[in-house]
Formats: structure tokens, C-alpha cells, sequence
């Protein structure tokens, strides 16, 4: 823990405290878990104060619906003024172009820098895929936040072609930050745009080497499809640290990528919205700390968050206890099964004592494998023995079966009832849009799509599922046929029904997996929106994000920026100091500074390559350099603990073509990790150097 006494927090080293996934408004209703979300938010916000960080930075679904309740937005207006207003000065600066950086907002500059309000904490923030941008003016939830001054909006894109990255560009004493981010993106057209070659990320053209390049991304980490996620490899290799959000499971220890060479931070959710394993790992945020190109990550426990026990059983594993043939076989199994849910408990309550924050009941889940012969039974009537107990009494229980594969999928269609018997962990990774591709893959030649396309009726009914549009399935049925009908009128098809069929056929393939197919599928949801809009009236229990938003947009000009602050804050600096450092409007982040794809000279394909493949990775002797330093604190405790400055043992370098480096440059891309483990009693230095070095 952080205090006045530390020396290594000095006026060159950035604290930054990092956290996604919230999910605020997260099972609201609930008796038992309403107000677990907004108790945990409190927490990382407290923690934010006590350490003095400089700003906090949000990796997306902050809220856990789309269009959160008014409770969940007062309560989280709340917290944010609660820790966030204040007189504390503010010592960073930001020298890119916040019109470029916050071009989406009403008030394009950083909230801290307004002469209305008083910020000590900036916190700074993307979108995730719950709390996304809909509807005809492209608003989300984080963007009435913004507009209150309370959160600073980035990371966003208007484009479903092309996506050019500005990053957010920091400065602390001599330490650098360029901070890049990218809201969520639907994956198949984000992973559409890395094929082909249309991300770029651009850098900044003054002392390029020299800046912490940051990215945070709210993407599919994991694969769940050929296209449904976004690997490592697709992203830049000048890139030092990446935090990864949407990914639940709490991996906040950085993994370095082999091929790219940079770390990943994965902190995951702050509360549990699955009952799956990787839910079970302790929750923790994280406290990064940057001096120059070296960085230390504190783990810091949530201590608010509700327990999780999980548990497998595959009752064929206990013959000596049961077997199928015994006549009282039920009264054996729901015996067993509460003893195992008994023992959960235990541990729960030894884990639990001395710790007053945490939660009193617990959530439990135990998965009971029946294959070979066993029979399920009532899982409501067992769960009423701990409904006093347990925080989730309705679905304790999970009964799986695990069928012989089949070779052949079936041919009179799809066989939902083996799919819902998969394992949990697969079951799990399903979505919507998956399932629907799935059946009518399998489903039988007469009943296959021939007007609409399976990725399009697949996000049609995600919309239904996910958002409630009830009308966008309908609506995308009508556009498309309206614009099918347009198309056959254009091409003078002749009226047979074999060359109507031949031509629906053609215009059907021309634009799968296309731009033009995601275009069609949002131009049908923004119908049924605004269908939506004009025929029904506002429930009191909803909370209308886009009319709210309009009308703060009826001014057709934008605010004019706010003068320099004059309330003997000089550590802060306005806006007008800033643009001297800039030189101009873009200077920092020009095009000729880039470093993105279209300039190295490679397809994005060359990235799934050994190293020793890439054109990049020029063979050298090994090396050690301290240029760039990477550490981690892996304590659960708040307790100082001492850290390694590691060498770097991999070399890695860049053609002149791409990056536009000299050889002076070259000792500044080594990097490397290591983990001390010894339980020395020094002063907690994260950025000291070591002679114990490992590789």
C-alpha cells in the first residue's frame, strides 16, 4: 500500500488503477445479490482514493444493460461523485488533441480540465458490448456519464469499414503514456478489419521510442469460432502493455506474447454472472505503476465480492457408494449431493470469518455428471434445504450428461437437446447468433436461408434476445426484401422462377461477410428503434438513454472550449497550455508517425508465423538491456513487496521501412518478465534492478 513515505511514487511515475467488466445493475432485482455490483463498485472506487492514483482506467461493461435502470444510473453517479470531485490537484498532462480523442462528445476535452468542475480522479473509459452505442444518434449509458463530467468517453468508432486508433497521449514528469482503446466491436467485423489490413494505429511522431504505448480492448480473448475473437497476434508489436477486457476470468498477472513480444493483462469481472470455473477465481484489480518504459502491477483483492464454490462429480466414479440397479439409488445420490454441497459451505464460512466485508451467503454450484444409467431428480425440492443458506437456492444444482460423440450429424436437423448437454464450459461460450448459424447449417435443404444470410438473422435475433428489439427480426425480413426487390427491378431478371432464384442466389453470396451485411443488419435495428420509439410510451422503470441524449444535442454547435483555469490549480494547466506543446491540431499523432499496419509491408496473416518466420524478427546474439522493465506484484495483501527489474533476454526488431527507428533505438525493444517469489524485507522498489535474473 501506497503511503507519503514511499519514494518509488515519485513525480515521474504514473499510478493508474485498472478494472473491467463491473456490470453495475447486474441481477438488481435480486433480494439477495441486488446490490452486490454497486457495493463492489464502491470498493475499486474507495481503493482509488486510498492509493492517490493519478486517474483509472475502465476496460468496458461498466453497466451490465445496454439501458440501465434509474437506480443503477443514480447509483452510479453516486459513487463516481463521491470519489471523484475534489480539490486534490491533478499533476499529468494531456498533450494530444482532445478533439480528436473525445470528437463524439458535446464537450471534446478531458473533464478534469473544465473550469465548472472539481475532478481529482479522472476516470477514463470504453465501451464494452452490454453497454454499448445504439440507436440512430450512436449514445450509450457511459456517454450520459460523460456529458454529467464524470467520466471521459474514448475509444470510439463511427466506421464499419476502417478504424484508425488516436491515442490518448499522457505526460508525468519525464514518463510518457500513449494510451490507445477501442470500445467493442462486433468480432467477426473487427477480426474482418485486422484481415484486411484496416486498423491502424497511429504513433506519435515526436520521440517515438520513447512513450508507454497502453492499449485497452473489449474483445473476445478466447476462441469461440473461427472468427469469434480476436487473437493476439493481430495487434501491434510496438505496443508494451495490453488489458483486455470482456474475458471474466481474473488473469490480472501479465502474460507476455512470444510472437509480439508484449504483455497482456486480462483483470476480468468484479462480480460473478456466470456460475462457470473461471468465475471462481479470486477477483482482483490491479494498481500499474509507470515510470519511463518500465511498469509494476499490484494485485489488489476485491474483498466485497460474493464467495463461489464450484464443484464436479460424475456419480459413475463412485461404484462402491451407488450403482443404476439399486432400488434406492435416488435417496443414495441426493444424500451424496448434499454432503458435497455441505462441505462447499464449510469452506466457504472458514474463507469468510474475520472478514466483515464479505458477503454472508455464499453462491454454490455443483455439477453432477449422470452418465451410465443414473437418473436426475428434483433439483427445487434439494435446493430448499439450503435456501436460507446460499444465495442462489434456485439452481444449486446442475445435472450434465456427457454423450458417446456422433460422427454424422443427424439429417432431419439440429438435435438441441445433445447441444444443451455439452459441457458447462461449452454451453457457456454459446451465443445467440452461433446457435442460429449452427441449425441452419445442419437444417434440411427446404427449410435453408435463401433471402437472408445466417450472420444477419443470427444478430437480428441477438437484438431480440439480448436488447428486447421485438421488432428487428421483422424489420430486417422487410428491408431486405424491399432492397432484394429493388435489385431484381434494376437487373430486369426475367420473370422465371429458376433465373429469380439464380439471381437472389448471386445478390445473396455478393454480400455475405461483407461491410454491406452489417450495414443492412443496423439499418434494421435502427428501424425497429425508432419503430419502437414512435408507437410505444417510456415505461417508469426504464431509462431512456437516447431521448435523454437528444436533447442535449439540439444546439447544432459544439460548446466552445472552456478558458484556461484560473482557481490556483497550477498543476493542472488548461487547454491553452497545452496546444503550445502540441505545436498543431494533430502533431503529435501525424500520419507520417504511424505505426500502423498498411506500412510494413505484410499481410496480417504473417502474424500467426513462428518468429523466427517474420522478416521482422531479424536473428542477433541475446543481449540484456534495462530499457524496458516489466514487474509484477503477485501478493493478495496490501503489505510492500519486493520486485525484480528483469532483463530483457529476447531480441526483437523493426525494419527502418516500417517503424522508422534509427539504430540508436535498438537497446528499447528488449523486453522481458519475471516473477520474484523470495519473501525479502526491503523497501518495496518496483522499478529497482536485481542480480538475480531468470529466463
Amino acid at each position: 500500500m501506497t503511503s507519503a513515505g514511499n519514494t518509488f511514487d515519485d513525480e515521474d511515475t504514473f499510478k493508474i488503477l485498472i478494472a473491467t467488466d463491473i456490470h453495475l445493475g447486474y441481477l438488481e432485482k435480486d433480494v439477495v445479490r441486488g446490490n452486490d455490483t454497486f457495493v463492489t463498485f464502491d470498493e475499486i472506487m474507495k481503493q482509488a482514493v486510498q492509493h492517490e492514483v493519478d486517474f483509472v482506467l475502465l476496460g468496458g461493461d461498466l453497466f451490465h444493460d445496454n439501458k440501465p435502470s434509474r437506480k443503477t444510473i443514480h447509483c452510479c453517479m453516486e459513487v463516481l461523485r463521491k470519489y471523484c470531485m475534489g480539490d486534490r490537484p491533478i499533476v499529468f498532462e494531456i498533450l494530444s488533441d482532445q478533439a480528436v480523442n473525445f470528437s463524439h462528445s458535446k464537450f471534446p476535452w478531458v473533464n478534469y480540465l473544465d473550469e465548472n468542475l472539481n475532478v481529482s480522479i479522472p476516470v477514463l473509459s470504453v465501451h464494452g458490448n452490454h453497454d454499448d452505442p445504439t440507436g440512430a444518434d450512436g449514445l450509450c449509458a457511459i456517454d450520459l456519464l460523460s456529458c454529467a463530467g464524470l467520466v471521459n468517453h474514448f475509444g470510439r468508432s463511427r466506421s464499419v469499414e476502417k478504424l484508425e486508433i488516436s491515442p490518448v497521449l499522457l505526460q508525468k514528469g519525464n514518463t510518457k503514456i500513449a494510451l490507445y482503446g477501442i470500445g467493442s466491436i462486433p468480432d467477426e467485423r473487427l477480426y474482418r478489419m485486422f484481415v484486411n489490413n484496416q486498423v491502424t494505429m497511429l504513433r506519435p511522431k515526436e520521440d517515438e521510442d520513447s512513450w508507454f504505448n497502453l492499449f485497452v480492448i473489449h474483445q473476445n480473448r478466447s476462441k469461440h469460432g473461427a472468427t469469434n475473437y480476436i487473437p493476439e497476434q493481430f495487434l501491434d508489436d510496438f505496443l508494451d502493455l495490453v488489458v483486455w477486457g470482456h474475458e471474466h476470468e481474473c488473469k490480472i498477472a501479465p502474460v507476455r506474447n512470444e510472437q509480439q513480444l508484449f504483455y497482456v493483462t486480462q483483470p476480468g469481472s468484479s462480480v460473478v454472472t456466470s456460475l462457470s470455473p473461471g468465475e471462481a477465481v479470486k477477483k482482483h484489480i490491479g494498481l500499474l505503476r509507470v515510470k519511463g518504459k518500465k511498469m509494476n502491477l499490484q494485485k489488489i483483492p476485491l474483498q466485497t465480492v460474493r464467495q463461489f464454490f464450484i464443484q464436479d462429480v460424475t456419480l459413475s466414479d463412485y461404484p462402491d457408494v451407488f450403482s443404476p440397479e439399486q432400488p434406492d439409488v435416488t435417496v443414495k445420490v441426493q444424500a451424496f449431493c448434499q454432503e458435497k454441497v455441505e462441505e462447499m459451505l464449510e469452506e466457504a464460512e472458514r474463507e469468510r470469518l474475520g472478514n466483515t466485508l464479505t458477503p454472508e451467503k455464499p453462491l454454490i454450484r455443483l455439477r453432477v455428471d449422470y452418465s451410465g444409467g443414473f437418473e436426475a431428480f428434483n433439483t427445487m425440492r434439494f435446493s430448499q434445504k439450503f435456501v436460507d443458506r446460499v444465495a442462489n437456492p434456485k439452481d444449486i444444482l446442475h445435472f450434465v450428461r456427457h454423450r458417446e460423440p456422433k460422427d454424422k450429424i443427424k439429417e432431419e436437423g439440429m438435435d438441441f437437446e445433445a447441444l444443451l448437454s455439452r459441457p458447462t464450459s461449452e454451453v457457456l461460450q454459446l451465443r445467440v447468433e452461433d446457435l442460429v448459424k449452427e441449425y441452419f447449417q445442419t437444417a434440411e435443404k427446404n427449410v435453408q436461408l435463401s433471402l437472408l444470410t445466417e450472420q444477419g438473422m443470427g444478430k437480428a435475433v441477438q437484438e431480440f434476445v439480448d436488447k428486447e428489439e421485438k421488432d428487428a427480426i421483422e424489420e430486417l425480413i422487410k428491408y431486405q426484401l424491399e432492397k432484394t426487390q429493388r435489385f431484381l427491378r434494376e437487373r430486369r431478371v426475367e420473370a422465371t422462377e429458376e433465373k429469380i432464384d439464380e439471381e437472389i442466389r448471386r445478390f445473396r453470396e455478393s454480400k455475405k461477410n461483407t461491410a454491406e451485411e452489417d450495414e443492412e443488419v443496423q439499418e434494421a435495428i435502427n428501424r425497429a428503434k425508432a419503430h419502437r420509439d414512435h408507437g410505444d410510451t417510456v415505461k417508469d422503470d426504464d431509462f431512456d438513454i437516447s431521448d435523454e441524449a437528444a436533447a442535449m444535442e439540439t444546439d447544432e454547435e459544439a460548446t466552445p472550449a472552456p478558458p484556461i483555469r484560473g482557481r490556483g490549480r497550477g498543476s493542472r494547466g488548461g487547454r491553452g497550455q497545452n496546444i503550445s506543446k502540441r505545436g498543431r491540431a494533430k502533431g503529435v499523432a501525424s500520419q507520417s508517425g504511424r505505426g500502423g499496419r498498411g506500412q510494413k509491408g505484410q499481410s496480417i496473416m504473417d502474424a500467426f508465423q513462428a518468429p523466427t518466420q517474420r522478416s521482422s524478427r531479424a536473428k542477433v546474439p541475446l543481449s540484456y538491456s534495462d530499457e524496458i522493465s516489466i514487474t509484477v506484484d503477485d501478493s493478495d495483501s496490501d503489505e510492500n513487496v519486493p520486485s525484480v527489474n528483469p532483463s530483457r533476454p529476447t531480441h526483437k526488431t523493426s525494419s527502418s521501412s516500417s517503424r522508422g527507428r534509427g539504430s540508436q533505438s535498438q537497446s528499447q525493444s528488449f523486453k522481458g518478465v519475471t516473477f520474484d517469489d523470495s519473501d525479502d524485507e526491503d523497501e518495496f522498489d518496483p522499478f529497482k534492478g536485481s542480480s538475480r535474473q531468470r529466463r
